[in-house]
């Protein structure tokens, strides 16, 4: 489940491995790239940490970031 912290959605997803992490996250890269709407993440081996926030809204949880994470749902 996101959590809305520090005007920010942040979620940690977790995989099998490594490979499994990097694919999730190049699926996401493409959502969001066709969305112009990137994430703030990280990875650590099979842990994938995830920020959404609206830089252009002055770093505010908007209705993008709401919609990005529904789509990053349906990618794990």
């Amino acid at each position: 489940m996101w959590e809305e912290k520090d005007n920010k959605l942040v979620k940690t997803f977790e995989f099998k491995d490594f490979i499994e992490a990097f694919g999730f996250m190049t699926k996401v890269a493409i959502a969001a790239e066709k969305m112009d709407h990137h994430p703030n993440w990280s990875n650590v081996y099979n842990k994938v940490s995830i920020e959404l926030t609206t830089h252009d809204a002055g770093n505010i949880v908007t209705k993008n970031d709401r919609k990005l994470a529904e789509i990053i749902d349906s990618l794990a």
